[in-house]
């Protein structure tokens, strides 16, 4: 049985449909390894080692076929920043979910949706107050299968039927705002996160005044790049702590520091979770970079992946974890230095269309107007 180490996130309201959420406690064929659980930690309790003579695993079973029926391919594509769909950012409320972007190249993008839209229906079921897992399911599916999307548009009601595709995401996104200002939005720590975000450092820091680091909506995602972003722009010290049975686990700045003296800011909001917690509390505490923005998720459970022979996934909640000052954010989140509000999600500046602008995006322009000739 082999083990390896990820940290992922899940209470995603904003989020790019085909990321699937973790899945109760026994994940089927999942890559996996320790992360933060966040979307279903009432279904995942702590557990420990007992013995039980007598262990009923029917339910066990049927999860198995349930499960193993579809959904590890999803998520092991996820962490590879890859999936099967139609490529479409989207925020969820009470009401419909609103388009907050495309992935450029994708179907989605071709068919004409555009930001602002909203989600009206998916084939026959209006989708009014759906959560991001429901919506995920009824809009992925495999390759060359179509779906169609009513969409409002205004007061103008629109029929989109698209054909899903295989769709690799990058999870980095940069562009220079401001004067000089270089902004990454990090959509989420994968397997490819790590080198890309390096990338845009090395691409977009020469010349630069300050730096913008965008976590909004980031889900979370694998502990190595937790760290490996982290250690981008702290010289020395703590990452985060994961405490669990075998005691406290202290993760350590690494070798790679692209930009330890840059002025920064750290955009986050209500559904940055998980890594993306661990990366803006850690900034925070280490006097970094200011965050601006809202209140984050708050959840501070740490999950482990134990792969089998089969390729079967045994998953269980294992450790929490603490900020390099030992506090936890659990149910708590991440306190802003300087709270802002965005009134909608749409206003948020989309680095993927650049030329649309940000000035609706109030929390990115809060934080321009905080660094040097910004």
């Amino acid at each position: 049985m082999n083990r390896s180490v990820a940290l992922r996130g899940g209470a995603v309201l904003s989020m790019l449909l085909g990321f699937v959420p973790g899945l109760l406690f026994l994940v089927i064929g999942f890559v996996g390894g320790v992360y933060v659980d966040q979307r279903f930690p009432e279904y995942v309790p702590f557990i420990g080692h007992r013995s039980e003579s007598n262990v009923d695993l029917s339910q066990v079973q049927e999860a198995v076929r349930l499960i193993q029926a579809d959904q590890y391919k999803r998520l092991q594509q996820s962490y590879q920043g890859k999936y099967t769909g139609i490529g479409i950012y989207l925020s969820f409320s009470t009401g419909y979910p609103v388009i907050s972007g495309t992935v450029p190249g994708s179907p989605a993008a071709f068919a004409g949706l555009k930001a602002g839209d909203q989600v009206v229906k998916v084939g026959d079921k209006d989708i009014k107050g759906i959560t991001a897992d429901q919506a995920t399911a009824l809009i992925q599916g495999p390759e060359g299968t179509k779906v169609t999307l009513t969409i409002l548009r205004g007061t103008e009601s629109m029929t989109f039927t698209i054909t899903r595709a295989q769709i690799q995401v990058p999870t980095v996104r940069s562009a220079t705002v401001g004067n000089h200002v270089l902004y990454v939005r990090i959509y989420s720590f994968a397997s490819n996160t790590s080198t890309e975000f390096s990338a845009a450092l090395k691409t977009g820091l020469p010349g630069a005044s300050g730096m913008v680091l965008d976590l909004r909506g980031d889900p979370g995602g694998f502990i190595s790049a937790a760290d490996d972003v982290i250690s981008q722009f702290v010289s020395t010290g703590e990452t985060f702590e994961t405490h669990g049975r075998s005691g406290v686990d202290r993760h350590q700045v690494g070798s790679q520091h692209g930009a330890p003296t840059v002025p920064l800011i750290v955009l986050v909001d209500a559904n940055s979770a998980s890594a993306a917690e661990i990366v803006a509390g850690s900034l925070q505490v280490h006097q970094r970079g200011k965050l601006v923005g809202t209140t984050t998720f708050g959840k501070g459970s740490v999950q482990e992946d134990f792969v089998l022979s089969d390729g079967s996934d045994l998953h269980l909640t294992v450790q929490r974890w603490f900020l390099p000052n030992g506090q936890t954010i659990d149910h708590k989140g991440l306190t802003p230095d300087v709270t802002v509000t965005l009134p909608t999600p749409t206003d948020a500046y989309d680095v993927s269309q650049p030329s649309q602008g940000y000035a609706k995006d109030a929390q990115l322009n809060a934080a321009l107007g905080l660094l040097p000739g910004g």
